[in-house]
């Protein structure tokens, strides 16, 4: 039996290494038969002729150019129907190679989910997998490929206004989130519910100048190392199959040709084996910003660092049979381009079925899952974060007499999907569930509601004001749902002012006066500053942009059917003169101690250092003590490990989830560091008065940081950790020494 066992085990070993080379060889044999005109167009992508989630391009002689084999994929082409239209185009190509079909599914293709910031405040990875698994099954059965997600871009300016598309801040809590979302993404690669994930933007997008976008990132190497790359090393570990080049230039090189980021770190150290798309027009790009000549120049500079496709820029189309026939490039690196591209359509299987994401039965299927809908709005209850709730106001009673709803987010319906949404024009929006329905489907048969929307979102005009009071005074309980419109956070929505915009805020005031209580829902996909608001409503949900479910999400949590668990992943500043603003900045010789301390210190004359809602934040309706930490040993040989346990106990009445986060502070090293950093987290679910123990590991990798040399390295010396609720409510701490 032992021996029947090592010759089946040695049969699939060699059965596997069998299958990967008859891929590879595959590829070569097909590599062989291509004219160089061939293989450019394998990098060369298109966009559909219609607008989805980017510009409409019309080009008349794009079925000519993909019959002549000159495009190797497509975007914004949506549906069995049309994708298949195009694909038949391909297969009357001489080779019949089949094309990719990509879109840019961020947060959702029919069913929506909330927008990838606030599923990060969800701090529930099982959560962001399975919306990103979802996500993927529509988009596959609606003969899509690959998704150009998920942006890992990390992001302490909340004027960015792509902000909303990333993860937040923290890198530890961005590469966990990273990672999810390529294994729902991708699933198992090949089955037609899987998309190839696309990380994106490599790297320091996030970073841009002022909060700008497209705009100039500057930073050392050690901070793009260990801040800014990791979670793009995370989703690569996780299986990432292609990654999206960024807009900006890094230290001065366009990151579409920057040799740095693409060959050296990418292909030669982390030995990546998928390919790099452009960004929209990003290689023509490097013309604008000064650094091609032209856009031959920019072709050149793109493919030598390590771009593999083109996307929309038509710099490869025009200009790669030249360089190589002038002998500027190599065949190979045209070669390698092609080869990694083609080995990912292998591994779709398009070359034994080209139309095998193609049925229109299974699109029908998975476009209307009832299943999709209750999975979306148990991730977008999960994703609002409670900022304030004075006397318990929150959770109200269904059975509350007279309700009303005002502000200019109650009615509408598709503006819940927030940015970056998939238009799908055959599908009209009645099955987004709107806050107004969602209240309705969720009160006593008894409750009456009435409606007032007060003022848009960014009007100076007051004229719905007095509206607006005469139904608040009719009213028990207030709800107010205010914040952005839907576009004025998403790509090119950088904004300088972030308050509440329009007259929104003096609204809140207006009906606050009436005396009545008051919850403020507050949609938006960045941090906003809303100071007053903060300071004077006794209830506040950050509701962000919750997706097709988000009236009945909103509902659960108003009315306690969810107990809100969902944590902010990024500072919330006071003022925009705070910006950037994050928990994890380094100490100064200098440092203020508190908000008050001023003299001389490193502190603002006019405000406090403190965001107005740290890293890490958030409320629940019920309550959580942190009581007996232990730790294994209080000193470490840096091989070993360190266990950690903590007692957690929900100290009041309902049922609720705490995420219990780990932080460590480095005391000293050879380079300055964090205050402290999360080094780790867990999601539980407690019982009115239970009690749970639960484990953290401690590791020499936990420890380590990029030195001044750029090595990664555990340093000996002393660590405090710390574990607490938020990155300013830590409720237990204890030092511990590393040792040689």
């Amino acid at each position: 039996m032992k021996l029947f066992s090592l010759i089946a085990i040695l049969f699939l070993t060699v059965a596997t290494v069998a299958q990967t080379k008859t891929i590879d060889q595959k590829v070569a044999d097909l590599l062989a038969k291509m004219t160089l005109e061939e293989k450019i167009g394998q990098l060369n992508q298109y966009s559909g002729d219609w607008g989805v989630t980017g510009p409409v391009t019309i080009n008349p002689n794009k079925k000519a150019e993909i019959k002549n084999g000159q495009i190797g994929s497509m975007l914004n082409v949506l549906g069995t129907y049309n994708t298949r239209q195009f694909q038949e185009i391909a297969m009357q190509s001489r080779l019949k190679i089949p094309l990719l079909f990509g879109q840019d599914v961020i947060h959702g293709y029919k069913t929506t989910f909330p927008i990838p910031l606030a599923e990060a405040a969800s701090w529930d990875l099982e959560a962001i997998e399975l919306s990103a698994r979802i996500s993927a099954t529509e988009t596959a059965a609606s003969g899509i490929h690959w998704t150009f997600a998920p942006m890992v871009d990390i992001c302490r300016d909340p004027r960015w206004g792509r902000v909303m598309e990333g993860a937040g801040e923290d890198t530890f809590l961005a590469s966990k989130i990273a990672a999810a979302r390529v294994k729902g993404f991708q699933g198992k690669l090949g089955n037609v519910d899987a998309v190839m994930a696309c990380v994106k933007h490599f790297a320091g997008y996030g970073a841009a100048l002022g909060g700008r976008e497209y705009n100039s990132v500057d930073m050392s190497d050690r901070m793009l190392w260990e801040t800014y790359l990791p979670p793009f090393k995370a989703a690569i570990d996780a299986g990432a199959a292609t990654i999206m080049n960024a807009f900006n230039d890094l230290n001065g090189i366009p990151a579409s040709g920057n040799r740095y980021l693409m060959r050296t770190i990418l292909k030669d150290k982390w030995k990546f084996s998928g390919f790099v798309v452009s960004d929209w027009g990003s290689i023509g790009e490097m013309v604008a910003h000064g650094y091609s000549k032209n856009k031959k120049e920019a072709a050149f500079a793109a493919i030598t660092a390590g771009s593999d496709m083109d996307m929309e820029s038509n710099c490869y189309r025009q200009n790669l049979a030249q360089l190589v026939n002038e002998n500027r490039i190599s065949i190979d690196l045209i070669n390698d381009a092609v080869s990694r591209i083609l080995k990912k359509k292998f591994e779709l299987g398009l070359f034994d079925d080209p139309y095998k994401f193609c049925d229109a039965k299974r699109e029908q299927n998975a476009l209307n899952d009832p299943t999709h809908a209750v999975a979306a709005r148990q991730i977008a209850a999960k994703s609002i974060v409670l900022l304030k709730n004075d006397n318990h106001l929150l959770p109200l009673s269904k059975q509350t007499k007279t309700i009303a709803l005002i502000g200019p987010m109650v009615k509408p319906l598709r503006s819940n999907h927030g940015a970056w949404d998939i238009n799908l024009t055959n599908i009209d929006s009645t099955y987004i569930v709107s806050q107004w329905n969602g209240i309705s489907n969720k009160v006593s048969k008894n409750t009456k509601l009435l409606y007032a929307r007060g003022c848009d979102f960014d009007s100076q005009k007051t004229d719905g004001f007095a509206e607006a009071i005469a139904v608040a005074n009719q009213a028990d309980v207030v709800i107010m749902s205010i914040g952005e419109r839907s576009n004025m956070s998403g790509e090119a929505k950088s904004r300088s002012n972030i308050h509440l915009p329009g007259v929104q805020e003096e609204l809140v005031k207006a009906i606050l006066a009436t005396g009545k209580p008051v919850v403020v829902l507050l949609n938006a996909g960045r941090p906003l500053v809303f100071d007053w608001t903060a300071d004077h409503v006794p209830a506040i949900l950050y509701t962000w942009w919750l997706g097709s479910e988000a009236g009945n999400a909103i509902a659960d949590v108003l009315f306690g059917d969810y107990n809100p668990s969902g944590k902010l992943p990024m500072s919330f500043p006071r003022t925009e003169g705070q910006i950037p603003i994050y928990y994890n900045h380094f100490n100064t010789g200098r440092p203020a101690t508190n908000d008050n301390d001023k003299n001389y210190k490193s502190a603002y004359i006019d405000i406090a250092n403190s965001p107005k809602f740290s890293f890490g934040y958030g409320l629940s309706y019920t309550s959580f003590s942190y009581s007996n930490l232990v730790l294994s040993s209080s000193k470490m040989i840096q091989d070993q490990t360190i266990d950690v346990s903590v007692t957690i106990t929900n100290t009041g009445h309902v049922m609720g989830e705490e995420v219990v986060q780990i932080y460590i502070k480095d005391l000293f090293g050879s380079v300055v560091r964090p205050v402290l950093e999360l080094k780790d987290f867990k999601k539980i679910n407690l019982a009115a008065g239970e009690t749970k123990t639960i484990h953290f590991t401690i590791t020499k990798e936990k420890l380590s940081f990029f030195n001044s040399h750029l090595e990664w390295t555990a340093e000996l010396g002393d660590f405090e950790l710390l574990i607490g609720a938020s990155s300013t409510d830590i409720r237990l701490r204890q030092n511990f020494e590393l040792l040689d």
